[in-house]
């Protein structure tokens, strides 16, 4: 490889489209044959791009179907020869010879076009067909007369090329170049000497075939030429060039053409014989020449992407070894035989859903071979996606979003791109893309209601499931899982926490404590959803609970009122008439609804023929007339029920005093009996409250009778004395019985018993005669009343008692 020229001639193109992925073009010119791993060019320094950027984008090179010569170093960023390249298997004949191939980066997508020149080198010496050719020519050939050689093949093209032919020994030959219209050369070996068969029968003649390389290589054919007796006229052929046209794919066997020559010699002289001469490489084993009738047939497969037309030499010769030449041009109509070929150059599985338009999702190149309309390739995708293909450059096409894309709508796409070409009829391929939308999170979590409303009984036992809050996401994974939050609020100042919780995962709500409907009977807060996604998204609920009533309170009596140990009565006169109204039982149940509807019943009465409780409003009424018979104590039991399941009750005593004056009353309730059962706190503080009364009663006495005295002395001295007595008065106050300054009239109303733990005392205005608080014992009670108002009825007294 010393020994060869290594120049690299380096062409950098860059070109930048508006709506192209294509970012640049480079062009590389070098030698074939070079060994492999020899640097072609640093990619990275002749477009500029960064190694890191050759790495992130996982850089690599696409060259559709053909055989890859090329590899990518994207350590250092250069082009490395991959395979042995050979500019004759690559281009044959064609100049120049070149590679095209893609640099493909992604994320995003890219690709540079690139193309590498390959120069030929001098690595095939000429070569003849045969290396042995044999003429007869007769001893009459006449001086100019013309013998067309074989041409010599070098695949080398250029300098590199056949340059020249040498013929020797030249004592009756010499040689002569004629070139044709396709650029080719027919060589010619002319008699100059007329021949003589008696002086020398055969003649051998070298022609060499030298091309221009550097070493120059050359190619020997040895021509036998054997003189025969006369032979004046050769074979003509009708027209030096015929023209024919075959279709690709036609089968073997099929008739091309067919050539015609004359002679006017007669008889061994005039008979033609048809051959081919100067088989060409791509002409090889493809045709055929009947040597009688001159008729080309078909040998081999013609495929029009692999040779358009082909050069056919023909040679008419007769037995005297005369021949003419002519040439047979045959061209090939291409069918519509191939399919356009779709290469993915780059895709993308997945795309987000927030992806903006015009995102490059694929890159796809498109190649058919056939020629003209058949192929002219369109492409086009089904419809009703938001996806789009547009054109980067002949043959190139980007698949790119064309609106937004929305996961929830359309989680995966199955795009089908087929490329169809013009011919007739017309051939398409087609493509499946299947890609997958990755979700955002661009949706909240949705509740299944806009409001809730549940209910729970009271006396709930705590950590009782009330019910489910649902809230579903339209998001995938992570993004659609929900939690649910309590947000924070108060109910009467309590913090709503303390009431409920609620299940991060699932939305159960679940009692905290246990619920008093009469407490509270309703609250309400508020539930958070809110998914995993980042940011989170949320949304919220009102959720309302409804405390339903329990029978868990039994009625309670307002009135009459139940004492400790005083009894009430109630009076009723003995010319009372029937529906005459006792008293009422009053009572209040503090549950709602049937469970606070009360009725009432007697369930015990002393006589059951005298009295009734209204069912629904609690009145004691008289169901006949009272008479003299009906005893004065009249004991009634009445039983307060709800109308709960269960229901629940109360009952309440209540005493009726069937007389027309108190002192009856008293005579008759002195025999009732107490309730026993005290409470031994309330005698002890009830016994010590009447001793320190009693003491300050005493003690007031004894002030009041010593103030009496001293005033009396007083006034006895005054009176002995000769001084004027003038009184004063203060506004409504009077003098009674002496100079007491005491209001004129107080009304007290005193009622006490024997049994000084039970006594009662009221203080006011005058009563009710009906209602008569007392105690059994209210006798002796009352006789120490008379004696202490005896007592203050003394002259010397300031006080005045009323009893009323």
């Amino acid at each position: 490889m010393s020994e060869r020229t290594m120049r690299r001639q380096v062409l950098l193109f860059i070109s930048v489209f508006s709506l192209s992925s294509v970012l640049g073009q480079v062009s590389y010119s070098i030698p074939e044959e070079m060994a492999k791993g020899t640097l072609v060019g640093n990619i990275a320094q002749d477009l500029g791009i960064d190694i890191k950027r050759l790495k992130s984008g996982k850089a690599r090179i696409y060259t559709g179907d053909s055989t890859e010569y090329i590899q990518l170093e994207k350590e250092r960023g250069v082009l490395l020869i991959k395979d042995r390249i050979d500019r004759e298997s690559l281009c044959r004949q064609t100049t120049p010879c070149a590679l095209h191939f893609q640099v493909i980066l992604e994320n995003p997508m890219e690709f540079y076009s690139i193309t590498i020149e390959i120069t030929d080198i001098n690595d095939n010496p000429p070569t003849f067909e045969n290396n042995d050719v044999k003429f007869k020519i007769s001893e009459s050939a006449v001086s100019g007369a013309k013998f067309v050689l074989d041409r010599a093949i070098d695949l080398d093209v250029g300098k590199n090329g056949l340059q020249s032919y040498e013929l020797k020994p030249t004592d009756n030959f010499a040689l002569k170049l004629y070139s044709q219209a396709d650029g080719t050369k027919n060589i010619e070996m002319v008699l100059q000497k007329p021949l003589d068969r008696e002086k020398q029968e055969l003649i051998n003649v070298v022609l060499t075939a030298i091309d221009g390389g550097e070493p120059q290589m050359s190619g020997t054919m040895q021509i036998h030429i054997t003189v025969l007796d006369a032979n004046d006229n050769a074979p003509v052929f009708t027209q030096p060039t015929y023209k024919a046209t075959v279709i690709e794919n036609s089968p073997k066997g099929t008739v091309v053409t067919r050539v015609s020559a004359s002679d006017a010699d007669h008889g061994s002289n005039g008979k033609i014989r048809y051959s081919i001469s100067n088989i060409l490489e791509n002409t090889n084993g493809m045709f055929d020449v009947n040597e009688e009738s001159g008729e080309i047939k078909l040998l081999g497969i013609i495929d029009y992407e692999i040779v358009r037309n082909y050069h056919i030499s023909l040679r008419a010769s007769d037995d005297g070894g005369l021949t003419d030449y002519c040439k047979v041009i045959v061209d090939v109509v291409d069918m519509n035989d191939n399919k356009p070929t779709i290469n993915i150059m780059s895709k993308s599985n997945v795309i987000s859903e927030d992806s903006k338009p015009n995102t490059v999702v694929t890159m796809i190149n498109v190649q058919d071979p056939d020629s003209n309309e058949n192929g002219e390739v369109r492409c086009f995708m089904n419809d009703n996606i938001p996806f789009t293909m547009k054109s980067t450059s002949n043959n190139f096409y980007s698949l790119v979003t064309d609106g937004d894309l929305n996961r929830e709508r359309a989680s995966e796409y199955n795009i089908s791109v087929t490329c169809s070409d013009e011919g007739v009829p017309s051939l398409s391929s087609s493509v499946t893309l299947t890609l997958q939308i990755s979700d955002v999170n661009d949706n909240a979590p949705v509740f299944e209601k806009s409001s809730y409303e549940a209910y729970i009984v009271e006396n709930n036992i705590l950590g009782l499931s009330i019910f489910t809050v649902k809230a579903r996401d339209a998001d995938w994974n992570q993004n659609a899982r929900v939690s649910y939050i309590l947000e924070d609020s108060s109910v009467n100042g309590v913090p709503v926490s303390s009431y409920v919780s609620v299940s991060a995962d699932s939305g159960v709500i679940h009692a905290v404590r246990s619920f008093d409907y009469e407490q509270i009977k309703d609250f309400q807060f508020c539930v958070k959803a809110q998914d995993g996604g980042s940011p989170p998204l949320s949304s919220n609920v009102t959720v309302k609970i409804l405390i339903q009533d329990q029978n868990d309170n039994a009625p309670q009596v307002l009135y009459p009122v139940q004492t400790g140990g005083s009894l009430v009565a109630e009076m009723v006169p003995r010319s009372a008439d029937v529906g005459y109204l006792v008293t009422k039982v009053v009572a209040v149940d503090v549950d709602s609804g049937q469970n606070a509807w009360l009725s009432y019943k007697l369930q015990k009465a002393t006589d059951r023929a005298l009295f009734e409780v209204g069912l629904q409003n609690g009145e004691i009424r008289t169901i006949r007339q009272v008479t003299d018979k009906d005893v004065v104590k009249q004991r009634l039991t009445v039983v307060v029920e709800d109308n709960g399941q269960p229901s629940r009750s109360v009952t309440v005593n209540v005493n009726v005093a069937v007389a027309d004056s108190f002192p009856e009353v008293l005579s008759e309730f002195t025999d009732f009996t107490h309730d026993k059962e005290y409470n031994d706190n309330l005698t002890f503080y009830l016994v010590l409250a009447l001793a320190v009364v009693s003491f300050l009663f005493i003690t007031c006495l004894v002030v009041i009778i010593s103030v009496k005295i001293y005033r009396w002395r007083q006034s006895r001295v005054l009176y002995h004395s000769s001084l004027p007595v003038i009184p004063y008065y203060p506004p409504r106050y009077s003098d009674t019985l002496g100079t007491g300054t005491l209001q004129h009239v107080y009304n007290y109303e005193v009622c006490r018993t024997t049994d000084s733990r039970k006594s009662d005392c009221k203080f006011g205005g005058a009563g009710s005669q009906n209602i008569l608080i007392m105690d059994p014992s209210s006798t002796a009670t009352m006789q120490r009343i008379q004696n202490e108002k005896n007592i203050l009825d003394e002259p010397d007294s300031p006080l005045e008692v009323r009893l009323s």
